[in-house]
């Protein structure tokens, strides 16, 4: 503290010093040169007493907020979008007859007539009562072609345990 007091002193004094300076070559203008040494003066108190705050409540090394962001966390895993998509769209198709047909039942009937052309030979859209037992009375109710629109938007969509076994008997198309 008292270095810092005789270093705003030594401050204060060069101000006046320059003062001094400034009146012997330049001595009709005095105010000016009286306002620019009462700036310094000023400067240099009001830096003493930042210096005199710092020196009485020392910080710490690092705040809180500097060691939060430098502890590395391991990053989230990343679930593919698509994945996320379809699961959105599960939950609204068990919720409404709606979700349920114009946008679960295109999923199905893309993954039932994949998996038919590439393990039986047969085209979906053919129907027949190869394709019908091939995929069960339960997704083929689901996935048929002429298979009309809800008659309620907000009707029930499909059962869980339903849809459980119409995914069930995807994966056993082979």
């Amino acid at each position: 503290m008292r270095r810092l007091l005789t270093r705003a002193a030594t401050g204060i004094c060069l101000a006046g010093v320059g003062l001094g300076i400034a009146y012997a070559l330049a001595p009709g203008r005095g105010a000016l040169e009286l306002q620019v040494c009462a700036l310094v003066a000023g400067a240099t108190v009001v830096l003493a007493a930042v210096l005199a705050v710092e020196d009485a409540f020392p910080t710490a090394g690092t705040s809180s907020l500097a060691a939060a962001l430098k502890r590395r966390r391991e990053p989230d895993p990343q679930r593919p979008p698509d994945l996320v998509a379809i699961e959105r769209m599960v939950v609204l198709a068990v919720a409404t007859a709606f979700d349920r047909h114009y946008f679960l039942r295109p999923i199905l009937r893309e993954i039932a007539a994949q998996r038919l052309a590439d393990n039986r030979g047969l085209r979906l859209d053919g129907g027949g009562p190869q394709v019908e037992s091939a995929l069960g009375k339960g997704l083929w109710e689901l996935v048929r072609p002429d298979r009309p629109g809800p008659e309620s938007r907000f009707g029930p969509g499909v059962r869980p345990q339903d849809l459980r076994r119409a995914i069930e008997r995807l994966e056993s198309i082979t």
